[in-house]
């Protein structure tokens, strides 16, 4: 379960993404767009020292996935991953990274998909009574296909979807980055996503055993 802090930020969360995500290589157009939420959810922290948080969020007539990573110091070798910090008003400076370049994404990440546990519970706490906060997007985890289909090999995904590729112990995962709401869809295992007005499952993420 995720303990989410009734916390101020500065910047806020949309803020910050919506300053980062011009200054990519995968962002849609050249245009300032702006930025609408459309959901979240995280991925526990074995360590219980990073948050995981990934947003959905629409630009123009796209929506995208920006998975981030919430540290509360400088992760090593990943400056060109940085996406800024931010004060937290209970925890302090934070430093938030795009999680694809983040070791900790990619091991929950994969820990997910490949055990179906989809994503974390969130909670906070009220006079320490623990309310669970009402999830805003549907993430279903496939887990590993039975040995038969996992022997013939997950197939790659869609090659016109801009992805990051990033490792995780045997396995490559892919993330998609401009999502396809059409439903386009791989081999398990696999991430998907559903939400309000978005019946179609949605992929996210898949993984593949690495070379």
């Amino acid at each position: 379960m995720a303990h989410i802090y009734q916390a101020d930020l500065h910047p806020g969360k949309m803020a910050l993404i919506s300053a980062w995500l011009p200054s990519t290589d995968w962002f849609p157009g050249t245009e300032q767009l702006a930025i609408e939420h459309v959901g979240s959810f995280r991925f526990d922290d074995p360590e219980g020292e990073v948050g995981i948080e990934t947003h959905l969020v629409a630009a123009g007539a796209n929506v995208l996935q920006v998975p981030l990573t919430y540290r509360g110091a400088p992760l090593e070798g990943a400056d060109a991953f940085l996406v800024s910090t931010m004060e937290h008003s209970v925890l302090g400076r934070r430093w938030v990274y795009d999680g694809c370049g983040d070791p900790a994404y990619a091991d929950a990440l994969a820990a997910s998909i490949l055990s179906g546990q989809g994503q974390a519970e969130q909670y906070f706490e009220v006079d320490g009574v623990r309310e669970v906060i009402p999830a805003t997007l549907d993430i279903r985890a496939s887990g590993l296909p039975d040995g038969e289909e996992l022997a013939e090999g997950p197939q790659p995904g869609p090659a016109e979807l801009p992805v990051a590729r990033i490792r995780a112990g045997d396995w490559e995962l892919s993330v998609v980055r401009v999502l396809d709401l059409g439903g386009e869809a791989v081999a398990d295992p696999a991430l998907t996503a559903t939400w309000n007005g978005q019946d179609v499952p949605v992929l996210l993420a898949w993984a593949l055993p690495a070379a």
